[in-house]
């Protein structure tokens, strides 16, 4: 592996959830950028380029479904790996999600191996 790491963008509003994630991600040699709602996370998306993209659906000024369709539907922005965050297990959640493009679903509460594991996958998948 080398020395440079991989960038990964966590956009929470709920402060204990994006904090404990961004430590556990730190603490597996990644690169963490935080956002606290849809509308500043998709301006670090754009400003950042992250490689993987951890997004809240419930976001104060732009949910998540929206954030991860505008990114989803760019070119520049497009082969960025998404996974979806959400307290709503619904199917119905699920579907509108990988309509909306995400990579990934994850429901809280999660196991965050089951998280780390996911981050692996898709990151493997997509190198550019």
């Amino acid at each position: 592996m080398g020395n440079t790491a991989k960038k990964i963008l966590v956009v929470d509003d709920e402060i204990n959830i994006l904090t404990m994630v961004e430590a556990r991600l730190r603490g597996n040699g990644y690169d963490v950028i935080t956002a606290m709602d849809g509308q500043e996370g998709l301006a670090k998306a754009r400003s950042e380029n992250p490689d993987l993209i951890i997004l809240d659906i419930m976001l104060p000024k732009i949910d998540g479904y929206k954030v991860c369709r505008m990114l989803k539907f760019d070119e520049q922005y497009k082969h960025i790996p998404i996974i979806l965050f959400s307290a709503r297990t619904q199917d119905s959640d699920l579907e509108i999600g990988e309509q909306q493009g995400a990579d990934a679903y994850i429901t809280k509460p999660f196991e965050q191996e089951v998280l780390l594991a996911k981050i692996v996958e898709l990151l493997s998948l997509s190198k550019s």
